[in-house]
């Protein structure tokens, strides 16, 4: 048995024990704070961090608080997110100083949130892994391959040209064009990613693959704007992180599903001396899909495990549907609030088609001058990515200002791209601003839809061809006419930049020839 004096021994062993890890830490913290704080920014609490002005807010309202801040703190500011603290900046220079070079190329930690779904794909992996990705997938992009893609752009054009047309009648009734525009680009994506026609705008969400999608974008939006979701086990055991899990399932077993198909098809073909190569199926062509060059690339490397080779498919459907549904809405908008705008776009269109009915091809998208520099515009006022993140890998001077190694840096390209130096009278739509005379002086840093770097997105020039091939469609048929002003159509800044409740247009039919489909 122990004595009196033993067990005091033992008290005092034990307080040593637990007090002197957690001194350590506030040490640090104490530290950590001391460097932070020096960087302007609202006012913390304890436990909370800045974060108590979100409680109980909706997402608009959340927004508009960030907005106030980037107006009260120029250029950078700091919050903390409970104990964890994050550097905002909205300034050009301070974005190129991040995300110039390849030294702070590790996402935030907000990517976590897609880890499940897309595990260490290109938007979420780090180091040697995204190098290696980056470098083999890279050749898939190519203009001979973009140009393959235009025919599937051409064709789910056209049918969602027919879907709004039966709709429109005469142009008296406004249609929300968010949900028809999104399953045009879940059947585009589908099939320029993986080769499968899941048939999104004829049986709508019937197909379980498209609905689970569809589904686990819109749950992860719903967790991001809410806080106490955020642990993976609180998340995981809540009636969405339930519902994210089944769709999950069924997500990772489709493609994992075509993987596996395509890749036994693609070791019983004839050798081709490594070349892509277009194929013939019952007669007809079949595309080329991303899917099948990344299998055909990964050959002679054999890189990339089937594991891996979903990973990559399954971020290509992630960044490759909402982010241009959001893209196309938002450019039918705002060329619904610009009628002189949208008739020289269509005296262009026309210029370009004559009385014809064909089909635009590669050629003919990029004659389309006038319109990419309205889908640039866009994305300057609504970029579809409004805010992104990085981890620090180093220390790095700020506006001049430390920020150690480790902290998580977010880029506000939504404030970016209203910097007055660079675009005057920000909020005006003018597709003029991307006229050459004015891009080529003005900072590379200070228009950033497509984030920049080493790390910018692979797949921008992709997303402008489709991007130009649908709205190109609509506005040969249609003309647009809006239903809300800008300063009553509100925005949902989540993950992407969704236009809340939809974009309520008026579709009056041109008159003229049809789109004639594929």
């Amino acid at each position: 048995m122990f004595n009196g004096e033993t067990i005091v021994l033992i008290q005092l062993a034990l307080v040593v024990i637990t007090l002197v890890p957690f001194l350590r830490w506030l040490k640090k913290r104490l530290q950590l704070q001391s460097v932070m704080d020096k960087i302007p920014g609202p006012k913390s609490y304890p436990v909370v961090g800045t974060m108590h002005s979100f409680i109980g807010k909706k997402s608009e309202e959340i927004f508009y608080i960030i907005d106030q801040r980037t107006l009260a703190y120029p250029g950078i500011h700091r919050i903390w997110n409970g104990f964890t603290p994050e550097v905002r900046i909205y300034k050009a220079e301070y974005v190129e100083k991040l995300i110039s070079s390849s030294r702070h190329i590790e996402k935030s930690a907000m990517y976590k949130f897609l880890s499940a779904w897309l595990g260490q794909g290109l938007l979420t992996s780090k180091d040697d892994r995204w190098f290696q990705h980056r470098r083999l997938i890279t050749p898939t992009f190519h203009f001979n391959i973009l140009e393959g893609f235009c025919e599937v752009f051409a064709e789910h054009g056209a049918l969602l040209v027919e879907k709004l047309s039966v709709q429109a009648g005469s142009g008296k009734q406004p249609i929300n064009v968010y949900p028809f525009i999104t399953k045009a680009a879940l059947d585009i994506i589908c099939e320029t990613a993986m080769g499968v026609k899941v048939n999104a705008q004829t049986s709508g969400m019937d197909n379980p693959y498209v609905a689970a999608v569809y589904e686990l974008s819109g749950l992860i939006q719903y967790r991001v704007v809410r806080p106490w979701l955020h642990s993976d086990f609180i998340w995981n055991r809540s009636r969405a992180g339930q519902q994210y899990l089944k769709a999950l399932a069924e997500v990772h077993g489709y493609s994992s599903k075509v993987i596996r198909e395509r890749r036994a098809e693609l070791k019983q073909r004839p050798a081709n001396d490594g070349k892509v190569s277009e194929e013939w199926d019952s007669g007809r062509k079949r595309r080329l899909a991303f899917l099948d060059m990344l299998l055909q690339s990964n050959e002679q490397s054999n890189l990339l495990s089937d594991d891996d080779v979903r990973e990559e498919v399954d971020t290509f459907m992630f960044e490759g549907h909402d982010t241009t549904t959001a893209g196309m809405c938002w450019a039918l908008f705002l060329l619904a609030l610009h009628p002189e705008i949208q008739h020289q776009v269509q005296q262009e269109i026309d210029s370009i088609f004559g009385e014809s009915n064909r089909t635009p091809t590669m050629r003919d998208l990029n004659e389309m001058k006038l319109l990419e520099r309205c889908l640039k515009e866009t994305l300057r006022l609504y970029p579809s990515v409004s805010f992104f993140g990085r981890t620090l890998s180093e220390d790095i001077t700020l506006g001049g200002y430390h920020v150690p190694a480790g902290t998580i840096v977010g880029v506000h390209a939504y404030h970016v791209h209203r910097d007055e130096r660079f675009f005057p009278d920000a909020e005006k739509f003018d597709p003029d601003r991307f006229l050459p005379e004015h891009t080529e002086n003005r900072h590379p840093y200070a228009y950033i839809p497509f984030s920049a770097g080493p790390r910018n997105c692979i797949g921008q020039k992709f997303a402008l061809l489709e991007e130009k091939s649908v709205v190109s469609s609509i506005l040969r048929r249609f003309t647009v006419r809006s239903v809300k002003t800008r300063a009553e159509q509100l925005i949902q800044h989540e993950l992407i930049t969704r236009p809340k409740d939809g974009i309520s247009l008026y579709f009056e039919p041109r008159g003229g020839v049809n789109v004639k489909q594929v």
